[in-house]
């Protein structure tokens, strides 16, 4: 059992969880059901995956990434009573949006949600004049209220922390192009309101392996007595392409953009049906976790093969022990 003093956040007594499987020496491991969401859950779909899930209400909801049959990229909220059995909205979600710069919606894609002060924050990759963070508000997964864009183009992979730091509103990115970025380190940057954003640091760049090619931060940060607990993701380019991989990083909690262990192996790879055969075979890809506190029980959701939604778990106390002690830092 993880220590319970480990993890800074809530109780989740009803996270998603299964057991590390007998003989298992995986710091993760899978649901033996995977995918939890198939490629065609509701009518308009060609694919779902790398979705955003968050406690709410003692149930769960989140905003999934759902292609349509005419591959335009849209986002779908969807809810569930147990985290693993969800129900999508047919229909994608319309934000409401007063600035009229804003308000021709042309795609959304890998969406996060963090729930900070009192509202659920979804941010995702918005198209303006090329890929950008975009970012609205909700309450009640229903009216979502669209702000201004965090940065400009072009920039993927914005994943806000749960609480001011140091005063400041603070959200990883990572500088982009605006095709399939064959370069890419994470950047952190801050803001005193959520509209302006400035005084940007590194965090972390690319290494060796299955991390060689581009890096970009995962699901929400979480906080921990050793300090922030990131999961990311890190690309290697194969003679067959990309191979999308999970890692883990240990950030300073005051000062977040200084890394202080951070995994040499991965801790999960696209190796799987439903990881390596879809419409970008060779992907695990995570956007969101959910955490129980008093037992350190993490839940990582995560796409597969651009095609699928898939779920595995872990302890946090074993997934800092193994950061630490496997860190190229």
């Amino acid at each position: 059992m993880a220590a319970q003093q480990t993890v800074v956040g809530e109780d989740v007594p009803n996270i998603p969880w299964q057991d590390r499987p007998e003989g298992c020496c995986d710091v993760a491991w899978r649901y033996s059901e995977n995918p939890i969401v198939p490629r065609d859950a509701i009518p308009c779909s060609n694919s779902i995956f790398n979705s955003a899930v968050v406690t709410f209400e003692g149930k769960f909801a989140g905003v999934f990434r759902v292609d349509h049959r005419t591959r335009r990229m849209m986002l779908h909220t969807a809810r569930s009573d147990d985290g693993i059995h969800w129900d999508i909205e047919h229909e994608p979600i319309r934000f409401a949006c007063d600035i009229p710069e804003l308000q021709d919606f042309v795609y959304g894609y890998d969406p996060r949600v963090c729930k900070l002060e009192g509202r659920y924050y979804v941010h995702w990759c918005n198209w303006y004049h090329g890929p950008t963070i975009g970012l609205a508000w909700t309450t009640d997964f229903e009216t979502y209220h669209q702000m201004e864009n965090a940065l400009l183009p072009f920039q993927r992979n914005g994943v806000l922390f749960p609480r001011k730091i140091g005063g400041r509103y603070v959200m990883l990115n990572r500088p982009s192009d605006n095709g399939h970025t064959p370069f890419g380190d994470i950047f952190l940057s801050q803001s005193p309101d959520l509209v302006h954003w400035g005084e940007h640091r590194y965090v972390m760049g690319r290494a060796g392996g299955w991390q060689s090619t581009k890096v970009g931060a995962g699901p929400t940060p979480i906080e921990t007595a050793e300090g922030w607990l990131m999961i990311y993701h890190g690309v290697l380019t194969s003679c067959n392409g990309f191979v999308y991989s999970m890692g883990a990083a240990l950030l300073d909690l005051e000062e977040p953009w200084k890394v202080m262990a951070r995994t040499a192996p991965y801790i999960l790879s696209p190796q799987r049906l439903y990881e390596c055969v879809g419409d970008v075979p060779n992907v695990a890809f995570p956007c969101a976790a959910i955490c129980d506190a008093a037992s350190g029980r993490l839940a990582i959701y995560y796409g597969g093969a651009d095609t699928v939604v898939a779920l595995a778990f872990a302890q946090v106390d074993e997934l800092i022990a193994f950061t630490k002690d496997n860190s190229i830092v």
